[in-house]
């Protein structure tokens, strides 16, 4: 059974995200993109979903100053590279396959919905070479990009410190010029995904650390190629200090990571000096829409389990039926687990389209279209933690539908919850994602990625006019239009004040957005079956949106108020009051 569903995902790809229009002038075709999901799907059948549960039991372990993970873990990710699914990100100037952002996020979809902990790897992987393949020489090309596109090389990037959390104005870890070229580097990372395994020849660390003398805060962070071995297998002073134990993911190495304990630590720049935390957004950016696809596919994979499980098990009567001697029915006929059902399919769907649509958005960024970024740049930090959120609440309903049995590790519901409970911490966290979208994203430009937005939904609102839809998302829209422009003011008189309610504006944004995807996905519904005739899966898709509508759109309007009148709630909570 699969993790995933592969005709919405073809649906989403081809009628909804428009993958035909993106390919257009391309040497790629749909035969060459159904032959790459038909590669992601094997690998995850044969290889990810089989050993999901065991290496999920089985955490990593701390032993003689290195992190060992079931021996199964390396052939999983071997199949992985071997596929070409590291390669398949990159140009192919640099030995990549050159896909579209659109088809590796498809891909990316499918691997982590059948084992997230293990596609971790490939992700880091290829926003750290991506970085390298934007700000590096030519020989930090030859000697780190090159294996990382092999798969030989695995990457990572490292932000945070143990006293820094997310404050990364406060790092301290330090990278002093030795006359060669090199920096020596030294200090202490926390919380890095991947920083030690045995999977790869070598683990490339992208580091954010300060050049002594450089200017105070954020402004004087630069970012290092800081490889675990050197070039020729010799180490590099990098040591692991202890790993981390999640409640989930726990396949992804998670550790404390010390550079230059005996002072042999060596690092080159990449890019120019005091740059760091700029370079470092490109592929903070990225993985935050694949932290969002990522929490989508678990929510996707916990729908599919739950579905599965409601249609077999029998159990109960119809309300009006008692007699016993009557057969009993699959639960999914009972209408709370439908509605438990229905709840994952309205928060799981739109996500996957939001994230595919951030992804069409950078392919059109990245062949020149100048006048997509700022509607990208106000859609990420929603396309990664509205779905983190919200999908998360889709796989607490899957365990429902399950009852008992979902609390087990005889399902594997429970490890989805799990896995996605990270998510809203990655990344970001969603208060973090809130912050940006309103204290900067909102006001940026004087806010053109808003009025970008704005444009856009009503763009998709006039083209289906005629769509039940049409209207209440136009209210909609109205309303966060208002919302924001109050808020806005707010922020700009008092930032401290204008953002105490950052996370809630978050999630009215969001579920306008969703709401948007819901129209997008209902009108391709309609038109698929004006054209081929209607079907349950096009059905489907419309009662889902008119659920979403009913159940989930009506809530902005009791968020709104609460906005606009910036309820001080938490604000003025004095700590001693607690």
């Amino acid at each position: 059974m699969r993790a995933y569903d592969r005709e919405d995902l073809q649906f989403q790809l081809w009628e909804v995200a428009g993958l035909s229009d993106l390919l257009s002038g391309t040497d790629i075709d749909r035969e060459t993109v159904n032959g790459i999901l038909d590669t992601a799907d094997q690998v995850a059948t044969e290889h990810f979903l089989p050993i999901g549960r065991d290496i999920d039991e089985t955490e990593p372990a701390f032993v003689d100053g290195r992190a060992i993970l079931p021996e199964a873990v390396k052939p999983a990710l071997d199949a992985y590279v071997d596929a070409g699914f590291i390669a398949g990100a990159f140009a192919p100037e640099h030995g990549g396959m050159g896909l579209p952002e659109t088809v590796h996020q498809a891909a990316a979809f499918v691997l982590a919905a059948s084992n997230v902990s293990l596609s971790g790897y490939g992700m880091l992987t290829v926003g750290a070479g991506r970085l390298i393949q934007s700000f590096g020489t030519d020989a930090q090309k030859r000697t780190w990009l090159a294996p990382m596109i092999e798969g030989r090389f695995f990457g990572t990037m490292c932000l945070s410190e143990p006293q820094a959390g997310s404050s990364l104005s406060d790092i301290t870890t330090r990278a002093e010029p030795v006359g060669d070229g090199r920096y020596r580097i030294t200090g202490r990372k926390m919380w890095i995904s991947g920083g030690d395994h045995d999977l790869s020849e070598n683990i490339v660390h992208l580091v954010l650390a300060k050049i002594p003398g450089g200017p105070p805060g954020v402004k004087g962070i630069s970012l290092f190629i800081v490889p675990k071995h050197d070039i020729d297998g010799s180490g590099n002073d990098v040591t692991l200090a202890g790993l981390n134990h999640k409640m989930g993911y726990r396949a992804t190495t998670n550790c404390a990571l010390n550079f230059g304990d005996n002072g042999a630590c060596y690092g080159t720049l990449l890019g120019e000096p005091h740059k760091g935390l700029s370079y470092m957004f490109q592929m903070m950016n990225e993985a935050r829409i694949g932290v969002g696809m990522g929490a989508t596919a678990l929510g996707q994979a916990g729908y599919q389990a739950s579905l599965t499980y409601a249609r077999e098990r029998p159990q109960g009567r119809a309300p009006g039926s008692k007699d016993p001697a009557t057969p009993q029915l699959a639960i999914i006929e009972h209408a709370d687990v439908r509605r438990l059902l229905l709840a994952q399919k309205a928060n799981v769907e739109p996500a996957l389209a939001l994230a595919l649509f951030c992804a069409t958005l950078v392919d059109r960024e990245r062949r020149g279209d100048t006048d997509v970024g700022a509607l990208l740049g106000m859609l990420t930090p929603i396309a990664k933690s509205w779905a983190s959120e919200f999908c998360l609440e889709a796989n607490k309903h899957a365990i429902q539908v399950l009852g008992g049995a979902g609390y087990t590790r005889d399902y594997p519901v429970e490890r989805y919850y799990r896995d996605n409970r990270l998510n809203p911490i990655h990344e970001g966290t969603h208060g973090i994602q809130g912050l940006d979208l309103l204290g900067r994203k909102v006001l940026i430009d004087g806010g053109v990625g808003f009025r970008d937005v704005m444009a856009a939904i009503r763009a998709d609102i006039g083209n289906a006019a005629d769509s039940e839809f049409a209207e209440p998302l136009e209210q909609a829209v109205q309303r966060l239009d208002k919302v924001t422009q109050h808020l806005a003011g707010l922020v700009a008189a008092d930032p401290e004040p204008g953002l105490a309610n950052a996370t809630l504006y978050l999630d009215c944004f969001g579920h306008v957005v969703m709401a948007w995807m819901w129209l997008r996905i209902a009108t391709a519904a309609g038109r698929v079956a004006a054209r081929d005739g209607d079907r349950d899966f096009l059905r489907g898709k419309h009662q889902a949106a008119r659920y979403f509508y009913r159940r989930e759109l009506v809530r902005t309007q009791g968020w709104a108020q609460t906005l606009m009148a910036n309820d001080a709630s938490a604000y003025d909570m004095r700590d001693s009051w607690f």
